[in-house]
Parts: structure tokens; sequence; C-alpha cells
């Protein structure tokens, strides 16, 4: 096993730790005696799992150790980090979550994506899903939007009356907003792709009448 593999493996293994870590914290939180030794712990693993990703990238580069098990684990890892740590952030009851709407979100867009992919090998034997920057803007936005909670760092919380609307908007919500949009439009996009691509396959639109 090559060593990028390893560390590949290595940030999968991580992931649990990180979510045990968590909710050790969020509990303590619930107790109403914060134990922020187990907060600073979880947000170090996040942070080396986070910086192992480039790091097994570059040495899989820089000692041509790319392998079909490293193309295979390596999505998982980063994908199973990330999903992780949002999950997590939504149902650990720390002083500041993410909304659930932001978990489902995320959630479903991966889901319809794998669903998709999976549907057009059927159809098609094939399919390429090319990374747009908007999903590329949405991951990156996601991870911030992690960072940011769990330092918990919230310098302002303010009351807005729109109309007969009253909102509390904290700067916690706005990376969690910019995150959800992009995740929202880069999900839009990625099915926009599947659809051209069974079109152009051959395969109708079985809402459309014209087409046999």
């Amino acid at each position: 096993m090559t060593t990028a593999n390893k560390i590949t493996i290595t940030r999968i293994l991580l992931i649990p730790v990180f979510v045990m870590m968590a909710i050790y914290y969020g509990r303590s939180v619930q107790r109403g005696e914060p134990q922020e030794w187990e907060r600073w712990t979880a947000i170090g693993i996040f942070v080396l799992a986070a910086a192992s990703d480039g790091i097994d990238g570059y040495i899989a580069r820089r000692f041509n150790q790319r392998s079909r098990l490293g193309v295979v684990l390596d999505p998982i890892a980063d994908k199973g980090l990330l999903l992780t740590g949002i999950i997590t952030l939504s149902l650990s009851n720390w002083a500041y979550e993410f909304p659930v709407w932001f978990a489902v979100l995320v959630v479903s867009r991966d889901a319809v994506i794998v669903i998709g992919a999976l549907t057009l090998h059927f159809l098609n034997g094939t399919v390429s899903v090319r990374p747009t920057w908007m999903g590329k803007t949405a991951t990156a936005l996601q991870m911030i939007a992690i960072g940011v909670y769990m330092l918990q760092y919230n310098p302002f919380q303010k009351n807005l009356v729109v109309g007969r609307w009253n909102l509390d908007v904290a700067f916690l919500d706005i990376p969690v907003w910019l995150a959800g949009i992009f995740t929202l439009l880069s999900g839009i996009g990625y099915v926009a792709q599947g659809v051209a691509q069974m079109h152009h396959h051959g395969h109708p639109d079985p809402k459309d009448p014209n087409e046999i």
C-alpha cells in the first residue's frame, strides 16, 4: 500500500474520532459545563484530517503513487469528512448549531448526484460528471461554514424587521446561507448535466409527448 493511501485511510479513521469529541462537547454544553478542550480537540482533528487531503494528493503526484485504490478512497474520505462535519454540527447540541435545513440540503444534493450518476451509467453505460466552479465554490463555502461554526465565532446578532417579517440575523448565518445557495445552484447544474447526457445518448423525456 502506498504512503498516499495510508494517509487517506488515516483521514477516514479520524472521522469517527472527530464525531466523538464533537458529541462529548455538545453534551457538556447541555450540562451547562462546556469543556472547551473537547471542542478544540474536535477542531484540531478536523483541521488535521482536512490538511491531510492536500498532503496525500501532493505525495501521490510527487512520487507517482497514484493508484486505483486511491481513486476510490480519496473522494470517500473527502466527502465523508465534509458530510460528517455538517451533520454532526446540526445535531450535537453546541451553543450554535447548523440549521437542519442546511444538512438536509447538502445530503440531498449529494444523494441526487450519486443516484443520477448510477442512473446514467445504467442507461448509457458511461457517465461524465464534470466539476463546475459553482460546485467547487459550494464545497469551499461548506468548509468555511464548518470552520466558523466550530470556532463558535459570532461577533454580532441583530434583529431585522422587514414588513411583517421579524428576523434574527447572526454573523454565523452568513456563511451558512452562502453555502446553502451555492449548494442548491450547483445541484441544479449537475442535474442539468445529467439531463443533457441522457438526451445526447437518445433517451427521451418521458413527459414529452412528441418523443417516443
